[in-house]
């Protein structure tokens, strides 16, 4: 079993930053798919980023140029940074392993373990 769990959330103006730190335990790491979904009150949860265990990276179109997905293989750790924050970007972030085909890269179904998420607000 896959254990996650999120840190790094907080309370930022908009245009600031963030890092948000996801840390495995169980499993193989480095063979797992890594993703980063967000849920804002009242919608459903939503793809932000994802990095296969070859490092190929995928982003939503709404965070592209702004939030960095990368993982440490070492530290059992994959990392969001995300810069020029906006008031739409406030959500519970959701980190999430598995072994998704390409299709699936982008849904909740595509991965099996999931944390608890931590809470991100970007005040206007």
């Amino acid at each position: 079993q896959v254990h996650l769990v999120e840190s790094g959330g907080g309370t930022v103006q908009a245009g600031g930053s963030l890092r948000l730190s996801c840390v495995a335990s169980g499993g193989t790491f480095s063979s797992y798919t890594m993703g980063w979904f967000r849920q804002a009150p009242g919608k459903e949860r939503e793809f932000v980023s994802t990095i296969r265990y070859n490092s190929y990276t995928y982003y939503a179109d709404s965070v592209k140029g702004r939030f960095t997905i990368s993982r440490d293989n070492a530290k059992n750790a994959v990392y969001l940074q995300m810069n020029s924050l906006e008031p739409d970007d406030t959500a519970v972030y959701y980190c999430a392993a598995g072994s998704p085909i390409l299709s699936s890269m982008r849904t909740q179904n595509g991965y099996r373990h999931w944390g608890q998420g931590t809470q991100v607000t970007v005040s206007s």
